[in-house]
Formats: structure tokens, C-alpha cells, sequence
């Protein structure tokens, strides 16, 4: 997956890539919560994080969302994914809405409701995608 900037070069200080590699998993990746901690550390928008971390040669993985990575999730939450269904009127919501609808319960149940249904994540804050393309394997609505 290519991030929407690609072509954006960043000058990290050392402290800032110091921040950076001290995030990592123990796979060397970065967790998509960890991101937006870490542009917030750096003081780099979070949209930005997709192309710094590949120019570093790092991944973002884990999305709280399901689009990518392996959490575990739960089941669907039928009243969440109904809410989101009547409020957005469409299969794919962006990730930032996404994000402000899990301040009325949690990213976990959210993102559990998306990872287990018709909907899909546009716009990814972290830079990773803009779109979603195809529909996910598995899924019922």
C-alpha cells in the first residue's frame, strides 16, 4: 500500500528519528495508535506520518480501524453499525469520522464493527490510503 504522499521529503532532526525508532514493535513497525503519538512528539501532522515512516524504511501496521495489520477484534456492534449506517448513508466513511463516532464508545468496538461489516475506511489520517478499494473478504452485514 503506498501512502498518499510519497513524493514528500522530510528533514527529521536525529531527536525526532530517535522518537521514531524508539516507538517500534518488535518487529520494527509502527502501530498506528503509536503513529499518532509519535507525530504529536515530533510535531509533524499525523497525515504525514505514512511517508516519513516509509522514507525511514518502517511500516505502519495494526490499524485500530482493521484496514491493515492483525489485532484482534470483536463481534459487530449491530447499534453502532446501524448509527454509522443512518449517519453516513454510505459504504465508506472516513477514517477521522470513524475516530470521532469511537469518543461515544471505544476504537476497539468501532473499529470491530468495521473490520466486521459492509462499511469501509477512506482517508486514512495517518497518510496510509485514501481510499479502500474492493470489498473485504469475509464480511456480512
Amino acid at each position: 500500500m503506498s501512502s498518499i504522499d510519497d513524493k514528500l521529503d522530510f528533514n527529521l532532526s536525529d531527536e525526532q528519528k530517535r522518537i521514531v525508532f524508539e516507538n517500534l514493535d518488535e518487529n520494527k513497525k509502527l502501530s498506528c495508535l503509536k503513529a499518532f503519538k509519535v507525530a504529536k512528539k515530533i510535531k509533524v501532522e499525523a497525515k504525514d506520518m505514512s511517508a516519513i515512516t516509509k522514507s525511514l524504511g518502517i511500516k505502519i501496521t495494526d490499524c485500530e480501524l482493521g484496514v491493515f495489520g492483525s489485532l484482534d477484534f470483536l463481534a459487530k456492534d449491530e447499534e453502532i453499525y446501524n448509527r454509522l449506517k443512518k449517519s453516513y448513508k454510505e459504504q465508506r466513511i472516513p477514517c477521522k469520522n470513524l475516530w470521532q463516532e469511537a469518543k461515544n464508545s471505544s476504537l476497539k468496538i468501532v473499529g470491530s464493527t468495521v473490520k466486521n461489516s459492509d462499511i469501509e475506511v477512506s482517508y486514512c489520517q495517518l497518510g496510509c490510503f485514501r481510499e479502500k478499494k474492493g470489498l473485504k473478504s469475509g464480511n456480512q452485514s
